[in-house]
């Protein structure tokens, strides 16, 4: 196989690339979260059931997730530039359709395309950055990228909160979706002069067989866990989520035979690979379903509306942040060991938190135990995600991308579904709280533990 050597992007065309690239990534992850905080007010104004919003809410995450890895393929196919932005474009449309939707099953429907553009547009973005940066410059830009990634769940949030409870010019819960329109627009009259485009040498084709297998394989798994706890785990989410583990088994059997495969198996063959994909996967799962559940505790027991939940993960934000955007100036012992003391703090952090802070909370004692759990989950992932991009040819590119997008989206609706069932059958909340927080820190220790077997594979490039 051929691969062509991607062109190298210029320092003075970098700033805008990136830029381009990371707003984009930044619409997509905050509209996962930015419509949960309008749904009661969505709920409202379209007088729809609680069926109707949980598909707005939800839908979002199932169609992502079950698209991911067929449209980092189509990246491969038509170019990563064009499918970034047919994806940008599509993803604006289907918000301006999002906004102006007259009832529930017509924003139900918008939301599913504005997802479907999502899916297009967010692998392309990892799979741009691991072709066209390289050496300090790609661990810079993966630092923004998983900041971008990590944080947009937060910040959908207090965006949310502000959008929806700032009720602009009377339009209510519309603003959430209409605000990407503008966004949407600039960003597709700059991206066509800015991005450079990139695919592999070899002929690359979609094939239909494995992309009906993983598309029907991702929708049984993920469906059940979505909307299984809410319906009290009917015998239909047990018998769905069977057969997707059933077929997501076959899928794989199945591309290693096939001659053009939808996710290219080679990407996990250098050693190291597969348990750094793991550790990212279960950081980015505790981090999911720990912002969820204190989010709950922080409205439910100690009164918080929506935006002052949100606004109490800022110290959150500023530790992972301050990392993301430093690490790779670190020395290089110390970037060596970050993936593995990364989890071991995060958990430190969090379950300090929930243990000290649970009945009452302490601006003066929460926020250092913040700063700690988000520097910590940034120590996890980005130095690591970095360091795997280095093992797998650049060919191999997409395939990581749709492994690093698809992988923290499930193990992600896997620990709401399972330690949510937790936190909810729990006598009271702080009870829940606790016990989740004890199984999230027994999976950031597996995790660092799996960042170790990376770690002593070599030394960073």
């Amino acid at each position: 196989m051929i691969d062509l050597a991607p062109p190298a992007v210029t320092v003075a065309r970098r700033g805008p690339m990136l830029a381009v690239l990371l707003t984009g990534q930044a619409m997509a992850s905050m509209d996962g979260s930015i419509v949960s905080v309008a749904a009661q007010t969505i709920r409202d104004g379209l007088h729809a059931g609680s069926i109707t919003v949980q598909l707005v809410v939800s839908g979002y995450l199932l169609t992502t997730g079950v698209l991911l890895v067929t449209c980092a393929r189509i990246g491969d196919i038509v170019g990563h530039r064009r499918a970034f932005l047919a994806g940008l474009g599509w993803f604006t449309a289907a918000s301006l359709l999002c906004g102006l939707a007259p009832n529930a099953p017509l924003l139900v429907a918008a939301r599913v395309a504005q997802a479907a553009g999502a899916a297009l547009l967010m692998p392309q973005v990892f799979s741009l950055i691991q072709r066209h940066w390289d050496g300090p410059a790609r661990r810079r830009a993966i630092g923004l990228y998983s900041l971008v990634l990590a944080l947009g769940v937060a910040l959908g949030q207090v965006v949310g909160g502000l959008v929806a409870g700032a009720d602009l010019f009377g339009l209510s819960w519309r603003p959430v979706f209409l605000i990407n329109v503008p966004v949407g627009a600039v960003l597709l009259a700059v991206g066509p002069r800015v991005l450079l485009d990139s695919r592999p040498g070899e002929r690359v084709r979609l094939d239909p067989a494995g992309t009906a297998l993983l598309t029907v394989a991702m929708t049984a798994f993920t469906m059940p866990l979505i909307f299984g706890r809410d319906q009290g785990w009917p015998a239909w989410a047990w018998v769905s989520l069977a057969c997707g583990a059933a077929l997501l088994v076959t899928f794989i059997r199945y591309e290693t035979r096939a001659r053009h495969p939808l996710l290219d198996l080679a990407a996990l063959r250098p050693h190291g690979v597969k348990p750094g994909l793991v550790a990212c996967w279960i950081v980015m799962g505790c981090y999911t379903v720990f912002l969820l559940t204190l989010t709950l505790h922080l409205q439910s027991v100690l009164r918080f509306s929506p935006l002052q939940a949100g606004l109490a993960f800022v110290p959150y934000a500023i530790g992972f942040g301050g990392l993301s955007l430093t690490w790779n100036r670190y020395p290089s012992w110390l970037r060596n060991a970050l993936p593995v003391a990364g989890p071991i703090a995060f958990a430190a952090g969090a379950g300090l938190l929930v243990l000290l802070y649970r009945d009452q909370w302490h601006p003066y004692g929460t926020v250092p135990l913040l700063l700690l759990a988000g520097a910590g989950h940034a120590a996890g992932y980005s130095p690591l995600i970095a360091r795997i991009t280095y093992l797998v040819e650049p060919r191999l590119a997409s395939a990581i991308s749709a492994l690093n997008s698809t992988g923290p989206t499930l193990t992600g609706v896997t620990a709401v579904a399972g330690l949510g069932t937790v936190y909810f059958a729990a006598p009271s909340s702080a009870e829940g709280l606790l016990r989740v927080i004890a199984a999230v820190a027994a999976l950031l220790v597996a995790a660092a533990a799996c960042a170790l077997r990376v770690t002593r594979t070599r030394r960073e490039p």
